[in-house]
């Protein structure tokens, strides 16, 4: 090789034709046909002319020559038809040099330039050979079709991206566009590359879609959906992320509606063998103002110098019977999901709102806890049975506080509740009460918050009559040795309080240093409620673990087949991930729309009761929102747990769950 010759390499997929200007060892400074000047090695040569340019031309003229000759090798190898010699040449599998395929291509004394225009002929088409320095190798077929497969594959790709590119340039130009049928496939690949990132898997086509659009963050992505109509402004995204249904499947549907129509025969709640009938008993119902499924209610006898209580819980087990379509599904779900826009049931409403609720004046399959107890709160007597009900009143909460100050009965009911609960203080039990913010939505979407005394007379009363049953029928369980969801708690880490004298700070902190509670088929001590043994029975409607002791209970009667230790086992190692998908989305989606209603109040002062010091600041709870927050402060401000302190609101995004706040 000397000064002026023409070589060829390849430079950003693409063969490029330039001349040598000087050469030091296994080095070449060159200017290409593009103008440009290169260092570059031998070893990048892919084809080596014995043309000669004199590089005293100049370089314009040399520039020139360059592109001439590039012309005349591109024209050269539109002759070259890779597909044709490759039928010819695949089944000898063997190597074949630069000069004899060129000499099959060009039979009429062919130069360099035919040897360039072979070079760049198989560069170019690279689905028949294998390439190496001056020689090719033809695949067999099935490489062929392997190679064929990805190409095409790469250029559907390719087609995606650029099809992409023009709807997300059209979607971000147009003030009103419309989703087509056509759009639906990449709405799909945004929706996962929002939902899932990186474990997206269409991740990197989708990424390569974005890439240069200006779309370059999630909350971008999830407003051009917005946009689009493919998801609301307020889209509940963990239903969607955790696959989470909101309706039910056509067997299930099916079922609840052959239910219903079987009603006339069914006749839930007539007097039948093993089953009491209660009806006669003043039953109520006691809930919030939304409830539509009332799955338990609550009786209350004067007995003189006694009460009976009866707590009667809606025989769900009667209705839907183990390992039906209806069953399955409910296990599923493992519970309903209650959040301030939207009820998902754990069985479908027709049932959990009619047929297996407790609906007033309507007769209904119950297990009834009764229970006499003096006014010290003491058990004296207490029995499960199989019954029939007719609720009487369907109250709420407000409604029962009213009731109470005239109703010696209920007066009573709150009384013997007080005591019941001292008692099981003096056995350890830990009394946590913090005040709940109810999060409510009107028909326009508007947020308003009402803050809910736990401690009022009808609500105190209600959860303690509630844990006194679940407690009940845990020792039924436990005595009979019929293995259930028991649900236990060790001993929390430190106690900062006595009795119900803690403050509200006492209260939320204690909370913190609560142990996790353990689902167990055997039972254990629950200290957190000082109880020997618990289940959780009151909410068959709502939870399956409820349902699961509902029909532990029922098989004591005979009233259909116990589940094995095994199978409690099972039941509870499938549902325990599912139960904390549904309380992650319940608290996420409050949170969700307890920051709309703050979206609405930046700059508002708020009090604020520090909890102690972070590693970016000092952590706070809001009483007003019974919410934490990070506060920033001066370093010249030293601050103790349960300080007050002023905070003013400073930045709210609830899609993004940012919240900051600063020291006023």
């Amino acid at each position: 090789m000397k000064i002026g010759t023409v070589v060829e390499f390849i430079d950003r997929q693409k063969m490029t034709c330039a001349v040598v200007m000087e050469l030091k060892g296994d080095r070449l400074h060159v200017i290409t046909e593009g103008n440009r000047e290169i260092n570059l090695s031998l070893k990048r040569l892919s084809h080596l002319s014995d043309t000669v340019l004199d590089t005293s031309m100049g370089r314009d003229r040399l520039v020139a020559h360059l592109k001439e000759i590039a012309a005349r090798r591109e024209i050269l190898m539109t002759r070259v038809d890779i597909r044709e010699l490759w039928e010819i040449l695949h089944t000898e599998q063997d190597w074949i040099d630069l000069p004899t395929m060129t000499g099959l291509c060009f039979p009429d004394a062919p130069d360099k330039d035919h040897e360039s225009a072979v070079v760049r002929a198989f560069f170019n088409q690279r689905l028949y050979f294998k390439f190496d320095t001056g020689r090719f190798f033809p695949y067999p077929e099935e490489k062929v079709q392997e190679l064929t497969a990805r190409a095409e594959e790469e250029n559907r790709r390719q087609e995606i991206i650029e099809q992409g590119r023009r709807w997300v340039k059209r979607v971000m130009e147009s003030p009103h566009p419309r989703l087509e049928d056509a759009d639906l496939p990449l709405v799909e690949m945004l929706q996962s590359h929002y939902l899932y990132e990186k474990d997206s898997p269409s991740y990197a086509l989708s990424r390569a879609v974005l890439a240069d659009t200006g779309i370059d963050t999630p909350d971008k992505i999830f407003r051009l959906l917005v946009k689009v109509g493919a998801w609301s402004t307020d889209e509940n995204i963990d239903l969607i992320r955790l696959e989470i249904p909101t309706g039910f499947p056509s067997g299930a549907i099916d079922s609840a509606k052959r239910l219903i129509r079987e009603i006339p025969l069914f006749h839930p709640g007539l007097p039948v063998e093993n089953r009491r009938d209660l009806t006669h008993l003043p039953v109520i119902t006691i809930d919030g103002q939304a409830t539509l499924d009332f799955d338990d209610a609550l009786s209350v006898e004067d007995l003189g110098n006694r009460l009976r209580v009866g707590i009667h819980i809606t025989d769900v087990g009667e209705v839907i019977q183990k390992d039906t379509p209806l069953d399955r599904e409910a296990r599923s779900r493992g519970s309903s999901i209650y959040m301030p826009d939207q009820r998902i049931p754990m069985i479908p409403p027709e049932l959990s709102e009619d047929l297996c609720s407790l609906r007033s004046g309507e007769i209904r399959p119950a297990l009834s806890v009764l229970v006499e107890l003096d006014p010290y709160g003491d058990v004296l007597d207490w029995e499960i049975v199989p019954s029939n009900i007719r609720v009487k009143d369907q109250l709420t909460y407000q409604d029962a506080n009213l009731s109470a100050e005239k109703d010696p009965a209920l007066q009573g009911l709150v009384h013997v509740a007080r005591q019941y609960r001292r008692k099981r203080m003096a056995q350890g039990a830990l009394h946590i009460s913090l005040p709940e913010i109810h999060i409510h939505l009107d028909e326009s979407g508007d947020v308003s918050l009402n803050r809910i005394n736990r401690e009022s007379p009808s609500r105190l009363a209600v959860a303690e009559v509630m844990i006194m049953a679940n407690a009940l029928m845990a020792a039924f369980l436990k005595e009979k040795g019929i293995p259930a969801v028991f649900r236990s708690q060790p001993r929390p880490k430190e106690r900062l309080y006595e009795g119900e004298e803690g403050t509200l700070f006492q209260n939320w902190m204690q909370r913190k240093l609560l142990s996790r509670f353990v689902l167990s088929p055997e039972a254990e001590p629950h200290s957190g409620l000082g109880l020997d043994a618990y289940v959780t029975g009151t909410s068959p409607i709502r939870k399956y673990f409820d349902l699961v002791t509902q029909r532990q209970i029922r098989s004591a009667f005979g009233l259909e087949s116990s589940y094995s230790r095994e199978e409690v086992e099972g039941i509870i190692a499938e549902l325990e991930p599912v139960m904390a998908h549904v309380i992650a989305v319940q608290v996420r989606r409050s949170r969700y729309w307890l920051l709309k209603f703050l979206e609405k109040r930046i700059g508002q002062k708020e009090e604020a009761i520090v909890l102690g010091r972070s590693r970016t600041g000092y952590q706070a709870l809001i009483p007003e929102y019974m919410m934490e927050c990070r506060v920033s402060v001066p370093a010249s401000y030293e601050l103790k747990p349960e300080d007050v302190i002023r905070i003013t609101i400073q930045h709210v995004d609830a899609r993004n769950d940012a919240f900051n706040v600063f020291m006023s």
